[in-house]
């Protein structure tokens, strides 16, 4: 497959939506929140004053003034599922309502381009991989990323285990298969840098949004998200022996461990409304606080955050779900620095990998992304005595169920 234009490219790339694209610990260690009664204040007893005594009148009573409630709208990069849970935990713990605001969930869906969203104020933030927000933001499109919630790549190449194929090397004369629009720059920047010309050396193969080419054994290795087309193969039955297919059965290209992944998931804001409009900065330092709260929830109680992801989106199986969220969590925790906060070096990654490909002309400017909004709101949530780091995070053992129910 031939580099497509750029046009194309980013047309693709802003198509990107179609793909479908999970905790920690159990949800023994929810705590319950209480509030405590107010204290009864003992009456005063009653005295009767001579009728010519005049009576005192009690001061008045001043009360706090109700928060101002902000309306704000999310534009989501695809439907909703576990890769979003922890802006669904925000409002389902009132993490959102708790520092005024009532946020409103857009799903997302193959039409809908959540930057362009953001951009014509259809929303006041939107979910996207960076790459995505970059390609429109070369275009015109004044956008900045506040907070990066995924530190690392979920995307894979995954190939039966009687393959050979263990390493990047491994892939040359080999059928790879990938989606394309845009998906494919992990997967080209990976064999440029073992040596291979992605159009020479391999034979590349248009792979549709599963992992159908692979099972039927069309393709040598099929590219897949670990949160998602990776756990669809497990939930599979392996017609040599009947049961479900395991992950020895199976061998994976982890593009983390190449240096080419590319920093996906990030909450974006309107640039201009940032530098010019205060309350809405102060909007913003709310949400991604809120935002990043229901994370840090869906991380200590992984359980009910699967349940507030299948009350929103009963369409997919539980035991998808919950595989989802626990490896979506795996790209959030640990977040050495604090949860949100953007690595120069990732992100240098990211733009080496994205105009090394052709995705961007030329690195973005300096205001492409801030970490200013999302330190505010850590040193809130730090105050708070919150963890916002994750050390001690560890992937649960997810059963799946075939079908992923």
């Amino acid at each position: 497959m031939k580099t497509r234009p750029f046009k194309i490219i980013l047309a693709a790339i802003l198509a990107l939506g179609l793909i479908a694209a999970g905790c920690g610990d159990d949800d023994d260690d929810t705590s319950t929140t209480t509030t405590a009664a107010s204290p009864v204040t003992p009456e005063t007893p009653t005295t009767t004053e001579p009728p010519d005594t005049p009576t005192t009148e009690p001061p008045a009573t001043t009360e706090a003034a109700p928060m101002e409630t902000v309306e704000v709208k999310l534009q989501l990069q695809w439907f909703t599922q576990a890769q979003f849970a922890g802006y669904y935990a925000a409002v389902d713990q009132g993490f959102y309502e708790d520092l005024g605001l009532d946020v409103e969930i857009l799903q997302g869906a193959v039409e809908i381009v959540p930057i362009n969203v953001l951009d014509v104020g259809g929303a006041d933030f939107a979910i996207s991989w960076v790459p995505r927000g970059l390609v429109p933001r070369e275009e015109g499109v004044n956008v900045t990323n506040i907070a990066q919630v995924f530190q690392r790549s979920g995307t894979l190449q995954v190939s039966f285990a009687d393959s050979g194929i263990e390493e990047v090397a491994d892939l040359e004369g080999k059928k790879v298969g990938n989606w394309g629009f845009g998906n494919e720059f992990e997967l080209f920047a990976g064999l440029r840098r073992n040596g291979l010309d992605p159009e020479d050396d391999v034979e590349l193969v248009q792979q549709a949004f599963d992992m159908s080419a692979l099972l039927n054994g069309d393709i040598d290795a099929a590219q897949a998200m670990i949160y998602n087309e990776y756990a669809q193969v497990l939930e599979t039955v392996n017609p040599d022996t009947g049961e479900l297919y395991q992950p020895s059965d199976l061998n994976i290209i982890n593009w983390n461990d190449t240096g080419t992944a590319m920093l996906q998931d990030a909450i974006w804001a309107d640039t201009e409304r940032l530098n010019n409009d205060p309350e809405y900065r102060d909007t913003a330092v709310k949400f991604v606080q809120g935002s990043l709260m229901g994370w840090i929830w869906c991380r200590d109680n992984a359980d009910a955050c699967v349940e507030i992801v299948l009350d929103n989106a009963p369409a997919l199986g539980r035991s998808h779900q919950t595989w989802q969220l626990n490896e979506i969590n795996g790209l959030i925790w640990p977040s050495p620095d604090g949860i949100g906060v953007i690595d120069q070096a990732l992100w240098d990654q990211t733009i080496d990998v994205a105009t090394a490909e052709g995705i961007l002309k030329a690195p973005p400017t300096d205001d492409a992304f801030t970490n200013d909004i999302v330190n505010e709101a850590l040193d809130n949530l730090r105050a708070d005595g919150v963890d916002v780091v994750g050390a001690g995070w560890q992937r649960k053992t997810v059963t799946l169920n075939e079908g992923g129910n």
